[in-house]
């Protein structure tokens, strides 16, 4: 009787609490007194601007949300973060972070100290929506949970603020405002329809926005690795996607092989573990109809992705896509879906589904991580520790990362050394090395000296491209990756590099970062099945953005070190300089081989200046200056153009005395014509911001301004990435995959012009007729 009356009354005491907690609260709106409308109801979307607002009311009238500003989006939008835990851990937030980040770094501390920094500590779990716009149920699922997050009082709700601080993250602003007010421009709710969208819904990137991560040139890239990469570190984050399998209603991890070998092994494993919560938690609440590994193609080997960049700072990472739209649909019978197996547990039945389903379906999910966060939030804490320690340990020693190439040669090798063995015959089982020491010789064969991970790399700093190199390292600075600078001249194995020089150290959390981005890659071969068809890569297989960019570096595999200082934020270009010639200067000549030389030639010719490029070798002092090298004449105008372009660019101009060489060509400003069509091309946004970061003039040009002729009245150059020109009449070019264009009269008249494509029979006879009259 006594113990039951010890319950009645801590029962009481915890209701009195939550009461208080509601009470501290203030009176929060639900989503339908803010936007008129329960997010999930049919035929309406939540925009951006009225999400912006929303969030702030809550900020101020619930004290389990902080909101954060974490930079601007490419349209000039603020990009906002909702931190939601308990009010408790509200107020030692910072304290929480730097755990996190402490423990991510995993330098000077003990695995006693990391464990009790765990036990100390808080699970961080970012969970973001609408990185890809039109896939329209992440954002507003993510308004959703908000909401439920700051005002629910049951008792897991109230378990997951005491031990987790969620990052709630819109990760594309300006596509949420975009698709959400195309979706609702239709005053008839049936008509209403995201289809048609006149442009990227990212300004530049458009759906390659999750092809950023790894390189970081977008805004929201930048905004979004800052908070997970140099502050938050938190060890789970979920990337919502939608695109769900046909007769499925989700795709959820876990992925498909391979992974990528440079990760920890609890990078795979932890995905597994969290992953399977998810599909446990979706079957106990009765929800069918997800499925996994070989249900999709989704795998966990390339770098670049929201998620998948994750995985190289120790972070697990998750993706998701489910199917859903305001405007209803049907899941569709599959007959191979109706069967279950250990990839699809549990089949859907066909039937019409609402986008309110979906987001239930998210909200399960989204509950599902943070439960395994919370119930096992110190071991996450302290298996991010030991990924970072692990990491540094193999920077720190000879370490050897077996690729497919090379089993691929050892196989060959014992196949032609040992024909039996090889067929399966005695003594190495199938396949096998043999026993003893024919199995110790081929191991070692694996792991010849040279072919050791290597302990750094060094970026020289007199390298004929320094700027770009420093770019280079800003990208890997973005994401987390420590980043060393030589203050004087330092030897490694007899070399010397002069002061300024970058150095990379693998012996960090973030090695398998800077193994991925400065060596090459070596997916698997995958077959389904011996002899069979190749299942091809998920996404890109290759993209070593040292080799992309041009840097040079060298692999240092002993260990080294030097005069070196952490460089502690993103770098600025070392300024350049402006050096006269002994006598008077008549021109200035800067590199050819810097691929800032376009800034200095686009701002110069703007500013009225002569500027002309060497077709052949010039050199003047100790400087030599390969052909395609820029010589500006000087004049009165000159030397603070080329000063400015020295302080701020980081270009080095030397003066000469010399004239114009002969043969050199005068530049000129040209007139560039952009193509795009309706709806947008990422090729061409790529194309646009690549002009807009080196000062190229240029307009957008659309199929029907081409077809109107007199080009060269308007246009020098006339530019067209891959696919714009079709290759026959029909059935080529860009519309083929982008379903078509729609009616005139039923877009905005400011995008009518915009409609249209290349053609063989009328475009391409202007463009003829532009190109004889002297155009490019």
């Amino acid at each position: 009787m006594l113990h039951r009356h010890r319950v009645f009354a801590l029962v009481l005491i915890a209701l009195a609490g939550a009461a208080v907690a509601v009470q501290a609260q203030g009176r929060i709106p639900t989503p339908k007194e803010h936007y008129g409308f329960n997010i999930g109801d049919d035929y309406v979307l939540a925009n951006y601007t009225d999400t912006e607002a929303y969030w702030k009311t809550l900020d101020q009238a619930s004290d389990r949300m902080t909101l954060v500003d974490i930079g601007r989006t490419a349209e000039g939008r603020t990009q906002w973060m909702a931190i939601i835990t308990s009010p408790e851990n509200h107020k030692r937030l910072e304290h929480y972070r730097t755990i996190s980040a402490q423990l991510h770094e995993a330098v000077g501390l003990t695995d006693e100290e990391a464990r009790k920094l765990a036990s100390e500590g808080r699970a961080v779990v970012w969970i973001d929506g609408g990185l890809h716009a039109t896939e329209v149920v992440g954002a507003q699922s993510l308004v959703e949970f908000v909401y439920q997050m700051v005002t629910r009082t049951d008792a897991e709700t109230m378990r997951f603020l005491d031990d987790v601080i969620v990052l709630c993250v819109p990760a594309n602003p300006d596509g949420m405002e975009l698709v959400s007010n195309w979706y609702m421009r239709n005053p008839d709710p049936a008509r209403r329809s995201s289809a048609g969208l006149p442009r990227l819904y990212q300004k530049y990137a458009g759906h390659d926005n999750n092809r950023d991560s790894y390189m970081v040139n977008m805004p929201e890239t930048e905004n979004m690795n800052r908070v997970m990469f140099r502050q938050w570190y938190p060890q789970i984050m979920y990337n919502h996607h939608q695109s769900g399998p046909a007769g499925t209603v989700e795709f959820m991890p876990p992925f498909r092989d391979p992974f990528n070998y440079y990760y920890d092994p609890l990078i795979p494993l932890g995905i597994e573990q969290v992953g399977t919560a998810m599909h446990s938690r979706m079957a106990a609440e009765g929800k069918p109809g997800t499925t996994m590994r070989s249900g999709a193609s989704y795998s966990t080997w390339w770098n670049g992705g929201l998620r998948t960049t994750a995985y190289f700072q120790n972070i697990i990472g998750l993706l998701t896509e489910i199917i859903g739209n305001p405007t209803p649909q049907e899941i569709p019978f599959v007959p191979q879906r109706m069967l279950p197996s250990n990839d699809y547990p549990f089949p859907i039945m066909p039937q019409r589904w609402h986008i309110r389903q979906s987001i239930d379906y998210e909200i399960t999910a989204n509950r599902a991580v943070l439960d395994v966060a919370s119930r096992y939030r110190d071991t996450f804490l302290f298996n991010l520790y030991t990924m970072g320690r692990n990491q540094i340990a193999r920077g720190s020693t000879d370490t050897w990362t077996v690729t497919p190439k090379r089993v691929e040669a050892l196989q060959a090798q014992i196949a032609r050394e040992n024909p039996p063995l090889a067929a399966g015959g005695r003594g190495g089982g199938r396949g096998g090395g043999g026993r003893g020491g024919a199995a110790a010789k081929y191991f070692e064969l694996l792991r010849k000296p040279e072919d050791r991970d290597p302990r750094g790399f060094v970026l020289p700093s007199d390298q004929p491209d320094f700027l770009t190199a420093t770019k280079f390292v800003n990208a890997l600075l973005k994401n987390g990756v420590r980043v060393h600078r030589a203050t004087a001249p330092f030897e490694i194995a007899g070399k010397t590099y002069p002061a300024g020089s970058y150095v990379l150290k693998t012996a960090q959390a973030a090695r398998a970062m800077v193994l991925d981005l400065l060596e090459p890659q070596d997916h698997p071969n995958d077959f389904a099945y011996p002899g069979g068809p190749p299942r091809p890569p998920y996404d890109s297989a290759g993209w070593t953005l040292a080799y992309q960019m041009g840097v040079k570096f060298d692999r240092i595999l002993d260990g080294f070190d030097g005069p070196f200082e952490v460089v502690p934020d993103v770098v600025k270009p070392p300024k350049g300089s402006v050096a006269a010639p002994r006598r008077r200067a008549v021109g200035y000549l800067v590199s050819g081989q810097v691929n800032d030389a376009f800034v200095a030639i686009n701002r110069l010719l703007a500013a009225g200046e002569d500027v002309y490029r060497l077709t052949e070798a010039m050199t003047e002092g100790a400087a030599s200056f390969v052909p395609g090298s820029v010589y500006v004449a000087a004049k009165a105008t000159t030397m603070p153009q080329l000063q400015t372009l020295a302080d701020e660019v980081g270009l080095t101009f030397v003066g000469t005395s010399a004239r114009v060489p002969a043969g050199a060509v005068k530049l000129k400003k040209v007139r560039i014509g952009l193509w795009d069509r309706y709806g947008g091309s990422m090729p061409s946004g790529w194309t646009r911001w690549l002009f807009e970061q080196y000062g190229f003039p240029f307009e957008v040009v659309y199929p029907q301004a081409l077809d109107a002729g007199h080009l060269i009245a308007k246009y020098d150059v006339l530019v067209f990435v891959d696919g714009a020109i079709p290759a026959r009449e029909t059935g080529g070019g860009p519309d083929a995959f982008m379903g078509g264009q729609p009616q005139a009269s039923n877009i905005p008249e400011e995008y009518r012009a915009q409609l249209g494509s290349v053609s063989i029979s009328k475009t391409v006879p202007e463009l003829k007729k532009f190109v004889e009259d002297g155009g490019r």
